[in-house]
């Protein structure tokens, strides 16, 4: 169960939310949802892959780990990557509906989040009542996610209109023998992408849809880097 209340810098004045990451957090995952408007930051760190939901739609999601609940980039000191998915930015913050039922979502807080009144935490309102800087970073992200998730529909259905998505099995193999496979999982198919031209692919790039497909592509590169954070680990233990 969650206890989420609408923010207000009256009830919430003295309220502090732990900014980091940790597997007390719910950090300790190994995929996150990401959208195409964030595929630049994530292509510098994690593989992309595409899954399917029980609707049969698309869906991204940046691998972290190999074995459940495995993040290779959580240690604890923190959250080690130059970039964090805005899913797992925007701790226990979300948008919903405004104490009149009308109008813009505002900002809600789950009081119940093991990151709500942690140690240390970061002051959520300022004196004179107004953001902290903190809590207008997690406010422009929630909006960035509210906007950027419409993007993701038209996305996919521009990748499936030019035949641009194939399924993979990621197959790896560690320096101990032992080995895991990724099932059901889709990517960009890069030979189908390097072969695009014409009206396709002008249509791909005015919609604005290329340059998010590309890095998709090729993220796949890191999952080189996946499997050596995974072998330093394993031979760790």
């Amino acid at each position: 169960m969650t206890n989420r209340v609408r923010l207000d810098n009256v009830d919430h004045a003295e309220l502090t939310v732990a900014a980091g990451h940790a597997r007390a957090f719910g950090d300790a995952v190994n995929q996150v949802l990401v959208l195409p408007s964030e595929f630049e930051q994530v292509q510098r760190e994690y593989p992309i892959l595409f899954r399917r939901d029980e609707a049969e739609s698309f869906y991204a999601v940046a691998l972290l780990g190999l074995d459940l609940d495995e993040n290779l980039f959580l240690a604890d000191e923190g959250w080690q990557a130059r970039y964090v998915p805005m899913v797992q930015q925007r701790g226990p913050f979300l948008l919903g509906p405004p104490a009149d039922g009308g109008g813009e979502p505002v900002v809600h807080v789950d009081l119940d989040d093991p990151r709500v009144g942690a140690a240390g935490g970061e002051p959520l309102f300022l004196r004179h009542g107004g953001a902290t800087p903190y809590l207008q970073r997690v406010t422009g992200v929630l909006h960035a996610l509210r906007r950027d998730a419409e993007t993701a529909g038209p996305f996919f259905a521009a990748l499936q209109a030019c035949d641009l998505i194939q399924a993979v099995s990621l197959d790896i193999k560690l320096d101990d023998g032992k080995s895991y496979v990724v099932p059901n999982v889709f990517t960009v198919a890069q030979d189908r992408l390097a072969a695009l031209g014409g009206a396709p692919l002008d249509r791909l790039h005015r919609s604005g849809f290329l340059r998010p497909a590309i890095m998709a592509a090729t993220s796949i590169a890191n999952v080189s880097r996946l499997i050596e954070l995974k072998n330093t680990r394993e031979a760790a233990r």
